[in-house]
């Protein structure tokens, strides 16, 4: 029996479009202002001090770091700080109004409906837990974030790694036949088929291959719990 889901956003339960027409460019265009003018907060500096590590950087090279946080932007890199980094500027874009989270109204509903059935529900993305809440937070369907037990960034693991999802398994304390992960990424699926879960492949753009490797489905609404 499903006890906990554990879903994706990216294509899962939110519009690729979103991320990459809204979000990014946004970030990539604040982020050489916020980094100049928050350096010196703590969790700035922090996520700084990680970005000159990682880029074997001038701890005080501003310049240098913002280049690499850039270039890494462009690239599309997963790496911990500069999620963060756009996290925190994407919290100010929410803020201000400048845009709300896109969320598919048909996993609006299965959450919803999930909840209130009393199964635990989970966010697991590359983007980071910061980021993951404003996106539930600031929808156009209100907060969703009372719906989630937690959430899951790539702290806990790379995405497309069994060890992973063996590291969420052991944070809910559940054998992996009671949990469902939900993804559009068939590498994502795999990964957690091998470490033990349930899986379930979002198809939301193109026809769902007839040989599909792992059960699918085109929206929320077509998954099955049993």
């Amino acid at each position: 029996m499903i006890r906990a889901i554990v879903t994706d956003i990216e294509g899962t339960t939110s519009s690729i479009s979103f991320v990459h027409e809204v979000l990014f460019p946004y970030a990539a265009q604040h982020m050489g202002d916020f980094v100049r003018n928050q350096r010196h907060q703590p969790e700035v500096a922090a996520q700084l001090a990680e970005v000159a590590r990682l880029g074997e950087l001038d701890a005080e090279d501003v310049e240098a770091q913002i280049a690499l946080l850039s270039q890494w932007m462009a690239e599309d890199r997963k790496i911990t700080p500069l999620k963060a980094l756009q996290g925190m500027i994407w919290k100010y874009g929410y803020e201000q109004g400048h845009f709300k989270g896109h969320v598919y109204p048909d996993a609006v509903d299965r959450l919803r409906q999930w909840h209130a059935e009393g199964l635990r529900l989970y966010v697991y993305s590359s983007g980071s837990v910061q980021a993951q809440k404003l996106i539930f937070g600031y929808t156009e369907f209100g907060d969703l974030t009372p719906l989630f037990s937690g959430y899951f960034d790539t702290n806990i693991g790379g995405k497309r790694e069994v060890e992973s999802y063996r590291n969420i398994l052991a944070e809910l304390g559940l054998a992996g036949n009671e949990v469902l992960f939900l993804s559009d990424i068939q590498e994502e699926l795999k990964a957690a088929q091998e470490a033990g879960l349930q899986v379930c492949w979002l198809v939301r753009d193109g026809t769902i291959p007839a040989d599909a490797p792992y059960p699918a489905v085109a929206d929320f609404t077509s998954i099955q719990l049993s």
